[in-house]
């Protein structure tokens, strides 16, 4: 039984993360840009501490879904 990749990668949740991740960083990058000096080193510094915070939950969907296949 082969399966599509496109649909594979797409109903992937650590993907439509990584695509979320990236949507919210470059919206916050051009609020950034055309706000005033102080909101942008706000949003770097928002943008700095909220990717870890992706990384770990990709980290995290992948533990368990490992585990799952371990299970299988």
């Amino acid at each position: 039984m082969d399966q599509n990749p496109i649909k594979s990668l797409l109903g992937s949740r650590k993907f439509l993360l990584l695509v979320l991740d990236v949507v919210v960083s470059v919206i916050l990058y051009f609020i950034s840009k055309y706000a005033s000096p102080s909101v942008a080193d706000d949003v770097k510094t928002l943008i700095g501490l909220m990717q870890p915070v992706w990384i770990a939950v990709i980290v995290a969907i992948t533990i368990q879904n490992v585990e799952q296949i371990r299970k299988s």
